[in-house]
């Protein structure tokens, strides 16, 4: 039976190779082999376009020939490869007027030099069909070598079928091969390309760009060698929240044998680099795999140049304008390319009202120049700089992709090596937003980096450590931030704390968690929390609690718990969860598979429970759908039972087309605490002895930020009630970088494709309370601006031409959120509104060549249209309150 077995297996290795043939393609003696070979590259939008893909094809004749076989190996040979006669076009016929390369000869666009480099013969050493030595000349230009190498990789051909890993122009991949009838098919899995230009993305995938690309070379083989060699690869890129706005560029290459002649005989020697020694001692091995390729920019204006141009953009008044972060990613693409004294000169010279966007353009650039620049122009002992010191905190919290040194720069301004920290709110900023930096990280894998390590420790550490409430706080929103496993226990212990603030920033921690870190113990101690079967909580708390049960796969039991628990609450309470119950039903949540299931009991699901009154409520809504991208918002309303706000929660989540792609793009709280005194009322159950206290909380894009508190106690609620103007209070306002995607495409032709996405976001989050005791009415706001722009360019650069596609959308847009309560009568009125103003949004796309010399081609084209404004809808309860409180005197 074995040797059964083993016959098939040896025919079917048998089946699966080029008859006749090597394990790799052989060359004849004294003979040279005459190719016709053309390489041409397209770049276009995505989906194609109406004017078609700009492209141009190099064309010319390279001959092929033995320089020197082993006497031992057939297969180990060394190939010498001249190029000739080449030729530059367009790869679409064009009139003239659009016909870049009108009138030009490839010797007028490469120039004498890179001519005759590319026509100087080159050397390749193969051994059984893979490239083992690539001999050119040093001193060559490197897109001339590039482009030697392209041909080259084309010589590079196993016989069998079988997958391996290969060295070409590429880099180093993974590549499949298929034999059949004189016939190869190779297949490079270019995800698994290795070269030496790396690149960087955004982390989250919603704000990011998603690839996908394939590359397939045919070969026929004939009398041993190449007859033909066929390749087309192909690389789209598109920003994963909008599929309109992509890129793509196509390669091909084509190789045909065109005849053969009478050529030189092998050379003597006893190995390869004795051979070329003798042959030409300006020849050097210097690798097969693609080089870098500098690119100057001829005639760019200096970073100086380009802020004087543009610093009108950055005052605060445009921050809600699309000009603003389409200016501020222009900036972060010249302060990238700028050395650190330029970049402290535009920080020195910019105005006081400009600076803080500076700043977030400095710091989004993530180079190793603007975060020593930011490290020298910050003064962190200084008390009248909070402004410019939070700006780089949160732009380093929001960083699209932070290294080691950014945060052993933070860690470094905690320990105070850069001085005293002067203020306790930028000290509680940095630890903040260390932790959001470690989660980024280890997500990348650099969660073993010495720096990051320490970091852990000291978080880990951190609520263990100190007294102070402020700063166990501060510890338990930075591993909010950094959502490490091992921070589960820890937060669970919190969960249980005698202080309301730490029990609900561990539980809303706990929420963060994928489900399946959730333990049985994390599930047995939020579940004593909500059924207060060790303290009495506040209801804020208790409510928090239960977000965490339904959120995290909940069971049967657990469901039929909660359930049985409305009807036994404090009145507001019973209202909330009886909503959030019907919110997880209506939209379809996770959870209502078994919340329907243990409905069914009648103990559980009956009028007694499911007719509870109040103005507390849960809602989710859609609030934008799209064959990209998902937006839903939720409004979670808790009142205590005297009608004033506990507390008010609005989150936006962003789906992608696509599992696993969630986004929670916004979170904005609003917690009010001790104030039933202002109107004589009896607190609830667990709140009779709470501080007066008022604040709003914010979390954007995963990235929880510091606190913000309207007042706290008794006297300074009195003051700022008798001096409230109802202006909003400043939550975060600035210049993010949302999108960031940058990388080299290696193509297999030698030529190389710059791919560049980056996303800006002015934004300018707001929210007040304002109380009046002489009318009795209370009103909470959360205002919302903000101004969105991404661009992609997508490049190739020639070095004696330039061709591109850029895509671009923008838009304009606000959401408001207003709750107001009138408590002179009792029931009290109240009615939220939620609402987006008619906005505009536009694309574009423009495709573009230019020479050196300064002449340049484009087409542009874009789409502008006006989204109508909208309420979003709450619950019918909330509708009819809003009817009451707009007719009334009030």
């Amino acid at each position: 039976m074995l040797a059964l077995v083993l016959f098939f297996l040896i025919a079917s290795s048998c089946l699966d190779s080029v008859k006749g043939a090597g394990v790799g393609p052989r060359l004849n003696n004294g003979q040279l082999y005459k190719f016709a070979y053309t390489t041409e590259v397209l770049v276009d939008r995505a989906k194609g376009s109406k004017g078609g893909s700009s492209g141009y094809r190099v064309s010319s004749d390279v001959d092929v020939n033995l320089v020197w076989r082993a006497p031992d190996s057939e297969d180990d040979q060394l190939i010498q490869v001249a190029i000739s006669n080449v030729r530059i076009d367009n790869v679409a016929h064009q009139s003239e007027e659009k016909n870049i390369l009108h009138g030009s000869t490839a010797e007028s666009l490469l120039g004498n030099t890179r001519l005759e480099a590319l026509t100087k013969p080159f050397m390749v050493h193969l051994r059984n069909g893979k490239v083992r030595a690539f001999y050119s000349y040093r001193t060559e230009p490197a897109v001339i070598k590039n482009l030697k190498r392209g041909v080259a990789s084309l010589l590079q051909v196993q016989l069998n079928t079988g997958k391996v890993i290969e060295n070409d122009v590429s880099g180093r991949c993974i590549v499949q091969y298929k034999a059949a009838h004189g016939q190869v098919t190779r297949t490079k899995i270019l995800d698994t390309c290795r070269t030496q230009e790396t690149g960087f993305s955004t982390p989250s995938q919603v704000l990011g760009v998603s690839k996908k690309s394939n590359s397939r070379t045919v070969f026929t083989l004939e009398d041993g060698f190449i007859r033909s060699a066929v390749a087309e690869e192909t690389h789209i890129l598109v920003v994963t929240a909008r599929k309109s706005a992509g890129a793509k560029v196509v390669s091909r290459q084509a190789f045909t044998l065109v005849g053969t002649e009478a050529g030189p005989g092998e050379a003597a020697g006893n190995d390869v680099p004795e051979v070329v020694a003798s042959l030409d001692s300006q020849l050097a091995a210097i690798g097969i795999i693609a080089e870098k390729v500098k690119s100057k920019c001829k005639g760019c204006p200096s970073l100086f140049e380009h802020w004087q141009a543009n610093e009108k953009q950055f005052e605060p008044a445009n921050l809600s304008k699309a000009t603003a972060p389409r200016s501020f990613l222009a900036l972060i693409q010249s302060i990238r390319m700028a050395s650190k004294g330029e970049i402290l000169k535009v920080l020195k010279s910019a105005s006081k009202t400009t600076l803080p966007q500076v700043v977030d353009a400095v710091t989004s650039s993530q180079t190793s120049a603007s975060l020593d620049a930011m490290v020298e122009f910050l003064n962190f002992t200084d008390t009248k700089s909070l402004v410019l010191q939070e700006r780089f905190l949160y732009a380093c919290g929001f960083a699209s992709h932070p290294n080691e040194k950014m945060l052993k720069t933070l860690l470094d301004i905690s320990k105070e090596k850069m001085g005293k920290v002067a203020i306790i709110d930028i000290k509680e900023s940095v630890v903040i937003m260390m932790g959001a930096l470690v989660r980024k990280l280890c997500d990348k894998g650099g969660c073993d980096l010495p720096t990051v390590v320490e970091l852990k420790k000291m978080l880990l550490e951190g609520p263990d450590s100190t007294q102070k409430e402020s700063e166990v706080q501060m510890y338990l929103l930075a591993l909010k931030n950094s959502l490490l496993p091992e921070a589960i226990p820890i937060l669970t212990k919190y969960a249980e704390s005698e202080i309301g603030a730490f029990n609900t920033i561990a539980l809303t921690s706990l929420q963060k968690y994928d489900f399946s870190l959730i333990t049985d113990e994390v599930k047995q101690t939020v579940s004593r929390i909500y059924h207060q079967n060790r303290r009495i909580y506040e209801k804020n708390v208790r409510t928090a609690a239960a977000d965490v049960i339904l959120s995290n796969n909940p069971s049967y039991t657990e469901v039929k718990n909660l359930l049985l628990s409305i009807g036994h609450l404090p009145h507001e309470m019973n209202k909330y969860m009886l909503s959030k119950i019907q919110d997880i039903l209506r939209f379809n949540m996770p959870a209502s598979k078994v919340v329907r299931e243990a409905m069914k009991d009648m103990n559980s699901h009956n009028y007694n429970r499911f007719a509870k009154v109040g103005s507390s409520s849960a809602y989710s809504g859609f609030m934008a759908q799209s064959a990209d991208v998902t937006s839903t918002y939720s409004l979670d309303i808790l009142y205590s039972g005297s009608g004033i706000l506990r507390r008010s929660n609005l989150n936006i989540y962003n789906y992608g087309a696509g599992d696993g792609l969630l986004l929670h793009g916004l979170q904005v709280s609003i917690e009010a605490q001790g104030l039933e005194s202002l109107i004589a009322a009896t607190p609830d159950e667990g709140e009779k002895d709470l501080e007066s206290f008022a604040g709003m909380s914010a979390m954007l894009f995963d990235v929880q930020l510091r606190p913000v508190t309207f007042f706290k106690g008794y006297s300074d609620l009195m003051s700022k009630i008798f001096s409230m103007s109802g202006d909003p209070i400043n939550v975060v306002k600035g210049l993010i970088l949302l999108t960031d995607h940058s990388e080299v495409i290696q193509l297999q032709s030698g030529l190389k494709a710059s791919a560049e996405f980056q996303g800006g976001l002015a934004i300018d989050i707001s929210g007040g309370m304002e109380i009046s005791l002489w009318y009795r009415e209370s009103k909470t706001s959360i205002n919302n601006r903000g101004a969105l722009v991404v661009a992609g360019n997508v490049a190739v650069d020639l070095d004696f031409v330039r061709m591109g596609v850029e895509v671009s959308f923008e838009t304009e847009a606000s959401l408001d959120f207003i709750t107001t309560v009138q408590f002179s009568n009792y029931p009290f009125l109240v009615c939220m509104q939620m609402e987006k103003t008619t906005f505009p949004f536009s694309e574009s796309l423009t495709k573009y060549e230019s020479l050196p010399s300064g002449k340049t081609i484009a087409s542009h084209k874009d789409r502008k249209q006006l989204v109508p404004g909208s309420e979003f809808p709450l619950h019918q309860e909330n509708s009819n309150m809003c009817k009451k409180v707009f007719d009334s005197d009030w």
